[in-house]
């Protein structure tokens, strides 16, 4: 198995998120993309209409930024691309062209991603994982899967989609963590400043802590 530089192989898939210690967010009887930004108008997508479009199995690993990858799992959703394509490009303002998405989920996290990434053609808004519906701790009722980066871009609960014409306001550059804009795992952009190489021994040293917290607030028992 060849894995990006600087990942470790772990058993199961475990938890990651913005609040590790506590449960994740409860599901809405009746979940709702919202999507806005530089279209027309805003408009609301239900999750159950994602049905109405193809749909797309995809066996891909997981790989977190930490530096621990989950392998050979099986994803199925809707392709973001054809979302796009079909839903949202046919809405955009006259003369937009948008080179940013920002996704939020219903835990506050947001990621900010430029378009030509969003758009790869294995990007996801994935809603089961390994034949069964995402369960709470892996982003029900749906997520954002981006193989090709690091974990913290696949946005979980995925509740709003912006499409921006220029890079939002939302990261932050200065913390000592600070992410890079790509994230790509072959390339190794950990970090915004400093070389892949460099911060794998720091981010290493968080896998054990990080999984540890984290699965307090696990609705399943730690893998």
């Amino acid at each position: 198995m060849t894995l990006p530089p600087g990942q470790k192989v772990v058993d199961g898939f475990p938890r990651f998120g913005k609040h590790l210690q506590h449960p994740a967010p409860p599901v809405p009887a009746d979940p709702t993309i919202e999507i806005g930004g530089a279209l027309t108008e805003p408009i609301t997508l239900c999750v159950a209409d994602l049905a109405t479009l193809p749909r797309v199995e995809l066996k891909a690993d997981f790989h977190c930024v930490a530096g621990w990858s989950a392998t050979n799992l099986l994803w199925e959703g809707v392709s973001l691309q054809t979302l796009y394509r079909t839903r949202i490009e046919p809405l955009l303002a006259p003369g937009a062209a948008p080179t940013h998405a920002l996704f939020e989920g219903l835990d506050g996290f947001r990621s900010i991603v430029l378009l030509e990434d969003a758009l790869a053609d294995d990007v996801l808004i994935a809603d089961r994982l390994n034949r069964k519906p995402l369960d709470s701790d892996h982003g029900a009722p749906v997520r954002l899967f981006s193989p090709g980066q690091y974990g913290f871009i696949s946005t979980k609960h995925l509740c709003r989609i912006e499409f921006h014409t220029s890079e939002p306001l939302g990261r932050d550059r200065w913390s000592p963590l600070a992410e890079d804009p790509r994230a790509r795992v072959w390339q190794e952009e950990r970090h915004r400043y400093l070389p892949g190489r460099l911060v794998r021994p720091i981010y290493h040293a968080l896998i054990r802590p990080i999984r540890a917290l984290s699965a307090r607030g696990s609705h399943t028992p730690p893998n």
